[in-house]
C-alpha cells in the first residue's frame, strides 16, 4: 500500500497538487427528461464541489436525483443545462474521445452490483481498465496484482467471481477503480448488496485506501452508518441540495 501511496503521490505532483484544484466540480446542473412529449426535471441546479482526499456521501429518497447525479459527475451522462468539470478539465470543452480518456485516467467507479466479468479471473478483471487505456500487458498485470495484494486479496488473484464471496467480489471490485491511481472514485451504493458485517469491512477498506492513498470519493447510498463515517454528506430533496444540508 505504500508504494502505491507513492505512485498516487506522485501522480498528483504531475497534475499540480502543489495548488489543489477541486478534483470534482459541478455548477448549476439541471438535467431533465422527455417523457410523453412532456419534460420532466430530475435535478434542479445542483452545484458543489470535491476537494483532494475528500470523502463525500450523497444521500436521499429513491427519485431525488442521486444516480443521475453520479453519472453526471461520471460523464457517463450529459446535462440539460450547466457543467461538471473533473480534475480541472470542463467536459463541455472535450470531445467524446478526450472525456473518455479523462474519465479513465481520473475517475474509478464502483457499484453496488461488481459488474465483474464472470469468464476473466480477478487479476485480470482488475488489469482491465489499464489495457482498455493501451497500457501493456505486463504493467496492466503487475498493478493490479499490487491493488489486489492492497484489498487484501493477493492470494485470489487466479479466482473467477463464481469461486469469490460477496464481499470479495465488492473488493476486486473496489480494485479495479482504482487500478489507474484515480483521484476520486464514484460509488453508487457499494454497501446496499453486503450483510452488515460485511458492509462494515468493505467500509473499512475505504477509509484505509482514503488515508493510505489520499483518493476522493463520492457515495451514493442509504446506509446512514456510511454516510455519517464520511466528511461531508449531501441530501438530494426532488432534484435539489436540501439547504439544511452540510455543503
Amino acid at each position: 500500500m505504500e508504494v502505491i501511496g507513492e505512485r498516487m503521490q506522485q501522480k498528483a505532483s504531475a497534475q499540480g497538487a502543489g495548488n489543489p484544484t477541486a478534483v470534482l466540480l459541478c455548477e448549476d446542473l439541471h438535467k431533465s427528461y422527455s417523457q410523453a412529449g412532456n419534460q420532466l426535471p430530475v435535478l434542479k441546479g445542483v452545484s458543489f464541489s470535491v476537494m483532494p482526499g475528500e470523502r463525500v456521501a450523497i444521500i436521499g429518497a429513491s427519485g431525488s436525483g442521486k444516480s443521475t447525479l453520479l453519472n453526471l459527475l461520471g460523464g457517463l451522462d450529459t446535462p440539460t443545462s450547466g457543467s461538471v468539470s473533473i480534475a480541472g478539465e470542463n467536459l463541455d470543452n472535450l470531445d467524446a474521445n478526450a472525456r473518455g480518456l479523462l474519465r479513465n485516467s481520473s475517475l474509478g467507479f464502483v457499484y453496488q452490483f461488481h459488474h465483474l466479468l464472470d469468464e476473466f479471473t480477478a487479476l485480470e478483471n482488475v488489469a482491465m481498465p489499464m489495457l482498455i487505456g493501451k497500457a501493456g500487458v505486463a504493467e496492466a498485470r503487475e498493478r493490479a496484482a499490487s491493488m489486489l495484494e492492497a484489498v487484501g486479496l493477493g492470494a485470489r488473484t487466479s479466482h473467477k467471481p463464481a469461486q469469490l464471496s460477496g464481499g470479495e467480489r465488492q473488493r476486486v471490485a473496489i480494485a479495479r477503480a482504482l487500478v489507474n491511481y484515480p483521484q476520486c472514485v464514484l460509488m453508487d451504493e457499494p454497501t446496499g448488496n453486503l450483510d452488515r458485517a460485511t458492509a462494515e469491512e468493505v467500509q473499512a477498506l475505504m477509509a484505509q485506501l482514503n488515508r493510505d492513498m489520499g483518493i476522493s470519493f463520492v457515495i451514493v447510498t442509504h446506509d446512514q452508518q456510511l454516510a455519517a463515517s464520511l466528511d461531508r454528506c449531501l441530501e438530494l430533496r426532488d432534484g435539489e441540495i436540501y439547504k439544511g444540508a452540510d455543503v
